[in-house]
């Protein structure tokens, strides 16, 4: 009974981290498709928090936000936010879970990298104002 609650709990802090890092990816994308790095390191380092305290399956998340944080041009940072992205979205994958209510992922052609975005127009975040519809959701 005990095993049971014990991961009952578990399961839920890494559910509450992984809503917490997706919320906070989405913030960065809008921003990056807006042409602006406004609140990008304040979620870039919360993301890395999250994943840290996911352990192993989420190092790869927390390391390329790490990378985020030190991008201080808009360009290094929609390259790093495009390993950010991809290294999110394995990690859904492999725990077999959608973004989201409202949430859908979207690859740039162009760069051939994910993002999570709310539903509705494409905001391209690798290219903003530049080509911002440019892209698709994934089926």
């Amino acid at each position: 009974m005990c095993a049971l609650m014990l991961a009952a709990l578990l399961f839920g802090a890494a559910s509450d981290a992984t809503e917490l890092m997706i919320n906070q990816a989405v913030a960065i994308a809008d921003a990056l498709a807006h042409d602006k790095m406004d609140n990008v390191a304040t979620n870039a380092a919360g993301i890395d928090l999250e994943a840290t305290s996911l352990g192993k399956p989420a190092a790869k998340i927390a390391n390329a936000a790490k990378d985020v944080l030190k991008a201080s041009k808009i360009a290094d940072v929609r390259e790093a936010f495009g390993k950010l992205s991809e290294a999110l979205v394995a990690y859904l994958d492999a725990q077999k879970r959608a973004p989201g209510v409202g949430l859908k992922v979207a690859v740039c052609p162009m760069v051939n990298k994910p993002w999570i975005q709310k539903e509705g127009p494409i905001h391209n975040p690798y290219y903003g104002s530049e080509m911002l519809g440019c892209g698709s959701f994934k089926k």
